[in-house]
């Protein structure tokens, strides 16, 4: 009977405390509304009746929202309708309501002023804690015009500011008065640019050097897109009063931080909720306390041609893709191979070396052609010795003689021939080690320009991630959950990745200066580098993780070594370059041996003519002529019998020569062999830190976010929460590098193998393919 007698009065009670909750119709006042602004109206509205839970039934009513187009009258005929009719609590926005209700003398229904207020207009008594004022308090983010002035002055050094206002804000806001203080100080000019289309913006840039949008709250996304993009194409930086947001979409900076919006919306909603629980407005707090932070797009910047100062980095925040939108191209990994082939200096330098062993060739089978020579002269006889000889050699003479010469046979040409043509094999084979080598090292100044990039985000976010850590101990400081030293340790730990950031910049720009040397590029040539992934683009298509089933096989794996051997053996120009060097050897062991003994055959014709004869002796005796024109024609055969013992030394030069040859050779193939199992051993590596860098970064995160919350209420030390970021650093950077070390890797392996698949065609890889099944066949 007890029981059901308390069970009754629970129910009483529970259905009287029901019955008694109010209901608060919520009524909203704005200047303007916008596409964009609704799912902010929306987000507000449920966080309000989040907040006050079951304390009472929220309700907004479309009808309630009203909206002035910044009109004073409108905006006082709209307050005044929310007051006539059965709005509870007023909820007002924006310059132009601030106008009217912040002028009111009483506030019969309970109202709330909120938005951006100015300091430097002077509008607000910031001494003042609370409003003071029955029904009426105000909530405001103190923002300073001058501040952000000064920030972008620091930014840009401008001379010639425009500033971006809303037209109809001119006449209510005392805008000239305030900008001619401040830009006396600043020593600078200004234009001031109202608007009420875009078009009124943009059209009215010339004559300023940086644009400050001191309004443009409304603008839509595509509005704020077509400005952005018209102030980067008339490289004009650009500052926003703005949030982040608008940054995001392609403006240069701001000085708001990322969670205003937020905080300032759960202002409200507690305003709310301290009212409805009997809370009096007059008492309530007005402001809301944030940190100022820069915030800029480095892609913007660049493109505007506004440095950032290292300086800034500590205090900033940056947005934007990790990418140089100023590069003039964007290598991927077939563009820098292709473009390295054509133009690195040093390959070039190999070619030529090349074109001058086929002029040596030339030069040898040279010695098999005719020479042809033609010679005049003129002579002066002693007149007595002339008269008495017989008219054969007058006082004076002119003649000239043609000589031709033509090899017939020559053992030493034969062999020089042939020498000079295998040491062009061989240098067209050096030259070909050198390409081979020159592929592997743009490749990898490629992988390890995007390892860097990776490194700069990763750092970057680190430094992101500082910042929070450095807020979250500062608030456990404010609430004596933490000591200082918590602060300072963060500040300084902040001070390092700093660091590490710029430094992280500086080696990425070193990376594109030493992938621009290999490239044959001016150095200081903008470029970028597109990522590289194994399941996407480029080497989608080459298969490069079937190696990774192969190799995850311990049964495939010996035999696809020894096959990798073979192949490696049978491309390696190192093992062609010895071969034609052996061959040039052991045809010069045969010139010194037996082929001393061979003759050495040669044909001479001579064509001998005198133009002229005079003075003593000019004329033949009787009974004598004098020939005018004369030849010859002979056959020389010689034979080499001694020549001071140099054959028997040039025979025994060339047996050494063949045996380090040969050395050399056998060396070479063993280093092919261990090369080729190293790289396959750092393949293994590295396919299995692609797995394990994945868990390990998952596991990384997930303590970090567990450290966090327990270091937020006091459970952990700051020592902890340091180790489980750094933890999370290590691991973000393993697993990024994974696969760029992993490709790496690979074309090192593929550089022994003396075999790029990137480079050849499906056909021939599908042909290679089918070489290692029937390798794998005839072992078994």
């Amino acid at each position: 009977m007890m029981r059901q007698l308390i069970c009754i009065v629970f129910l009483f009670v529970s259905a009287l405390t029901i019955a008694q909750k109010q209901n608060y119709n919520i009524g909203i006042l704005l200047d303007n509304r916008t596409q964009e602004l609704s799912p902010l109206l929306l987000q507000m509205q449920n966080q309000i009746k989040t907040v006050v839970g079951e304390d009472a039934d929220i309700s907004f009513s479309e009808a309630n929202i009203l909206v002035n187009n910044y009109s004073l009258d409108k905006a006082n005929q709209n307050y005044q309708q929310l007051l006539g009719n059965d709005t509870d609590i007023i909820l007002a926005f924006g310059v132009v309501n601030n106008s009217v209700v912040s002028n009111q003398t009483t506030y019969p229904k309970p109202t709330i002023l909120f938005g951006a207020v100015n300091r430097d207009f002077n509008t607000i008594d910031f001494s003042k804690q609370t409003s003071g004022i029955k029904n009426f308090t105000y909530l405001v983010q103190p923002e300073s015009y001058l501040e952000d002035f000064t920030k972008f002055k620091e930014l840009t050094n401008f001379e010639n500011l425009g500033i971006i206002i809303e037209r109809d804000l001119v006449d209510i806001l005392p805008l000239r008065e305030t900008f001619d203080r401040e830009f006396q100080q600043l020593e600078a000019n200004y234009k001031l640019i109202p608007y009420k289309t875009i078009s009124d913006i943009t059209s009215n840039l010339d004559g300023v050097d940086a644009v400050y949008i001191a309004g443009g709250f409304f603008l839509n996304d595509e509005e704020v897109d077509a400005l952005a993009q018209a102030f980067i194409e008339k490289q004009l930086p650009s500052f926003t009063i703005n949030g982040v947001r608008q940054v995001q979409q392609g403006i240069m900076a701001t000085n708001q931080a990322e969670d205003n919006l937020d905080q300032f919306m759960r202002r409200i909603s507690l305003s709310v909720e301290g009212y409805i629980n009997g809370t009096p407005l007059a008492d309530m707090p007005v402001f809301i306390d944030y940190n100022p932070r820069l915030t800029i797009n480095f892609n913007t910047a660049e493109q505007v041609n506004v440095p950032i100062k290292f300086s800034l980095i500590n205090d900033t925040d940056f947005v934007g893709e990790m990418k140089n939108v100023l590069s003039q191209k964007t290598y991927n990994l077939l563009d820098v191979i292709n473009e390295a082939l054509n133009e690195n200096l040093s390959l070039k330098s190999n070619q030529k070396d090349v074109e001058l062993s086929e002029q040596d060739v030339r030069t040898a089978k040279s010695n098999y052609l005719p020479s042809l020579t033609a010679a005049a002269n003129g002579t002066y006889t002693d007149p007595d010795l002339a008269a008495i000889s017989n008219g054969q050699s007058p006082e004076f003479q002119t003649a000239g003689n043609v000589t031709l010469n033509q090899t017939v046979f020559s053992e030493a040409a034969n062999a020089n021939i042939s020498i000079q043509k295998s040491l062009q094999k061989a240098q067209q084979e050096n030259f070909n080690t050198e390409q081979l080598n020159t592929i592997f090292d743009v490749s990898n100044a490629y992988f390890n320009c995007l390892i860097l990039k990776a490194n700069l985000q990763i750092q970057a976010r680190n430094l992101d991630l500082t910042k929070r850590n450095l807020e979250i101990a500062e608030q456990n400081f404010e609430a004596g959950e933490s000591g200082k030293s918590d602060l300072l340790r963060f500040r300084s730990q902040m001070a390092q990745n700093t660091q590490s950031l710029v430094e992280a910049i500086n080696q990425l720009e070193q990376s594109f200066v030493q992938l621009n040397a290999l490239l044959n590029q001016p150095v200081d040539r903008e470029i970028d580098v597109a990522d590289a992934t194994l399941d996407d683009g480029l080497l989608e298509n080459y298969n490069y993780d079937n190696f990774i089933n192969v190799l995850d096989d311990p049964t495939l794996r010996e035999p696809f070594i020894r096959f990798l051997i073979q192949e490696a053996k049978a491309n390696a120009p190192e093992l062609k370059s010895l071969g034609y060097n052996l061959d040039a050897t052991e045809r010069n062991l045969r010139l010194n041996s037996a082929g001393r003994f061979l003759p050495t055959l040669a044909l001479q014709g001579q064509y001998n003519r005198v133009f002229n004869r005079s003075g003593e002796g000019s004329t033949a005796p009787p009974g004598f002529a004098l020939l005018d024109d004369n030849y010859n024609v002979a056959l020389n055969v010689s034979i080499p019998i001694l020549n001071s013992n140099q054959t028997n030394i040039n025979r025994q030069i060339a047996v050494i020569q063949k045996d380090q040859l040969n050395i050399n050779k056998e060396n070479t193939e063993l280093a092919i062999a261990a090369n080729i199992r190293t790289a396959v051993l750092n393949v293994v590596n590295q396919v299995s830190n692609i797995e394990l860098s994945k868990v390990s970064e998952e596991t990384a995160l997930e303590s970090l976010e567990l450290t966090q919350a327990s270091y937020t209420s006091g459970a952990v030390n700051i020592v902890q929460l340091l180790d489980a970021q750094n933890n999370l650093l290590n691991a973000q950077l393993a697993k990024t590098n994974a696969v760029y070390n992993y490709l790496i890797n690979v074309l090192q392996m593929e550089r022994f193998l003396g075999y790029y698949f990137l480079l050849h065609s499906d056909e021939d890889n599908a042909q290679f393919n089918q070489k290692f099944f029937e390798f794998l066949n005839n072992e078994n």
